[in-house]
């Protein structure tokens, strides 16, 4: 395991979902990056696990960065995590990834839970094609024109966003993309309170109105 930087997948909620070998390698590698060390210790915690935390985010990851890769390069192994699921969806780490393949270091990934393969699996809808557009921009204007960008595109489409912001991507595809639009709300994936709302946007968007919906979610649209 020396010179290796394991990119390994952790549960997006349920902590039951953490596979046998994602819990050996953060068993066995030296150290352990994460986003943020509240997150991480409470995960290692609930699995007896104890290590030294690097926290990498998009706050420090340029410095940060070059000191893990000198600490790889001298015969160290570390597991990158993200707060949770499978890292480097919409989270940092990139830099770090990029620079351990130029210096010849492995990268090696630890595959496991997936809050878009989830949602997907999940929507009933057909994926075999898909694009997968991840977060729109806070900025009213800016998001408004992506969408429009997005309408043009005649495929299942995948959206992400912060629990907060659901009622407003909502009324933002009624407007923009149509109230009648196939839509897929994957809620709180392998939570207690997982549930999949299916309709269109308008009936999404009535769901999040009257149930004050706010938590974790990926949003599945198909775009014909």
């Amino acid at each position: 395991m020396k010179n290796t930087l394991f990119i390994v997948s952790t549960p997006i909620g349920n902590y039951e979902d953490i596979t046998l070998r994602a819990l050996r390698v953060l068993k066995e590698v030296d150290f352990i990056i994460c986003e943020e060390f509240k997150e991480a210790r409470r995960l290692l915690s609930k699995y007896k696990i104890e290590k030294h935390l690097i926290e990498l985010n998009e706050h420090n990851e340029n410095e940060v960065s070059d000191e893990i890769c000198q600490m790889l390069l001298e015969g160290k192994s570390a597991a990158l995590i993200s707060d949770c699921g499978t890292p480097l969806f919409s989270d940092p780490g990139h830099l770090l990834v990029d620079l351990a393949i130029q210096n010849k270091i492995d990268v090696v990934p630890v595959p496991g839970v997936s809050s878009l393969l989830t949602a997907m699996v999940g929507s009933g809808m057909d994926f075999e094609k898909f694009y997968y557009y991840g977060w729109l921009s806070p900025k009213k204007d800016i998001r408004r024109k992506q969408l429009l960008d997005l309408k043009k595109r005649k495929e299942t489409i995948i959206l992400m966003d912060t629990p907060y912001r659901l009622k407003t991507l909502m009324e933002d595809i009624v407007k923009i993309l149509g109230a009648n639009i196939p839509c897929v709300l994957a809620f709180e994936l392998t939570k207690e309170r997982e549930k999949f709302y299916r309709g269109n946007a308008a009936n999404i968007l009535s769901h999040v109105e009257k149930e004050s919906l706010k938590g974790e979610f990926v949003l599945v649209l198909k775009n014909n």
